[in-house]
């Protein structure tokens, strides 16, 4: 069966981004392994394996769903990424590189998701429109 997810711009994107913060684990002290580390991790996995799940599924609401998660986990690496920056665990140089990336793929996928979800309004009034009749 083929892959189609990998040819997905908001799939490559996400796992060029996952790699470019996996970078970033590598400079964190040990004392955080446990905590921004582990949470930065599985965070960052979250995005590119999300946009490949859902984009088997069956309708677009769960694929739509499956895409949420993977915005939420932007979301929390950004919060987590702030708190690496004025912990001083990455420098101003590494936060801008990262956050511009992050900023990028977080518009795409938003553009994204509002694409699926007007297919999926569009579907819905389709059906509502002749179930009136």
């Amino acid at each position: 069966m083929a892959r189609l997810y990998k040819n997905m711009e908001i799939f490559k994107l996400g796992y060029g981004f996952c790699l470019e913060v996996y970078k970033i684990l590598d400079n964190l002290p040990e004392k955080e392994k446990d905590n921004l580390t582990s949470q930065l991790r599985r965070a960052a996995t979250s995005i590119p394996v999300n946009i490949a799940e859902g984009s088997v599924k069956k309708s677009y609401r769960e694929f739509l769903n499956f895409l949420n998660y993977s915005y939420g986990s932007c979301k929390e690496i950004d919060v987590l990424l702030m708190m690496c920056y004025d912990l001083g665990y990455i420098n101003k140089k590494e936060y801008d590189k990262i956050f511009s990336k992050l900023d990028e793929l977080m518009a795409k996928l938003f553009s994204f998701m509002k694409n699926i979800e007007s297919r999926f309004e569009d579907k819905k009034r389709f059906f509502t429109k002749f179930a009136e009749k």
